[in-house]
């Protein structure tokens, strides 16, 4: 097993993780991986959002989080699209030195949450095995999720935002099956890819008010106003 690739994590991204998951013996990091379809779009602008949101949040690239992303049909190597550059420069998020990858077993096996676009998107990551189900939402669901949990109840953010994330998951697992989503599309962030900027800054808006409440759940700091 490798280290991320140089660029794809924050904090510690040259570090190589322990083979576990949240749901196992802790370790020191906590691995966010946003997936969608082509990794040029929709998990980019997800990834990098997470990062901006998370630094603006403590001042700092977040130590022992690491975010990454990857697509179900990933196109390995390529940059990301133009417009999702453009939404996350809007955003004053950085998308330099993106490069889409294909979703791998090793992706999987080491997120502690995996966070897909799409119900279609977290069927693939579930079906490809690795005890994935507890630890994989959509990223509307997760949201739902999260907005349901008293913030008291996680740890506080001096034990460590890797402690907090993880006590975040196993929460948002056990509300699963009790909150359901009142329409299948409501779990759903759509492809814009090929589509003009004006759909490309709806589905980044949507992601953004998406990412919020994670990023304050996570790190127990709610944004500027």
């Amino acid at each position: 097993m490798t280290a991320p690739e140089a660029g794809r994590g924050i904090g510690i991204g040259d570090r190589l993780a322990e083979e576990t998951t949240t749901f196992g013996f802790p370790h020191d990091t906590f691995r966010i991986l946003h997936v969608s379809t082509g990794n040029v779009c929709r998990s980019p602008i997800t990834e990098r959002l997470t990062r901006h949101f998370v630094t603006e949040r403590l001042g700092v690239l977040g130590g022992g989080l690491i975010v990454e992303s990857a697509g179900t049909w990933g196109h390995e190597g390529a940059p990301m699209e133009a417009n999702a550059e453009t939404v996350l420069a809007e955003f004053g998020a950085d998308a330099s030195g993106f490069v889409g990858r294909e979703l791998l077993d090793e992706h999987v096996i080491r997120a502690d949450l995996v966070l897909t676009a799409t119900r279609d998107h977290r069927a693939q990551v579930i079906s490809m095995g690795h005890s994935a189900g507890l630890r994989t939402f959509t990223l509307k669901e997760f949201t739902r999720l999260v907005r349901a949990i008293d913030p008291a109840t996680l740890p506080p953010l001096e034990d460590g935002v890797v402690m907090r994330a993880r006590a975040l998951v196993r929460a948002a697992a056990a509300l699963r099956g009790w909150l359901l989503a009142p329409t299948a599309e409501a779990d759903e962030v759509y492809d814009p890819y090929g589509a003009p900027i004006t759909f490309f800054r709806s589905i980044g808006d949507e992601i953004r008010d998406a990412l919020d409440p994670v990023v304050t759940a996570l790190t127990g700091v709610a944004a500027r106003a």
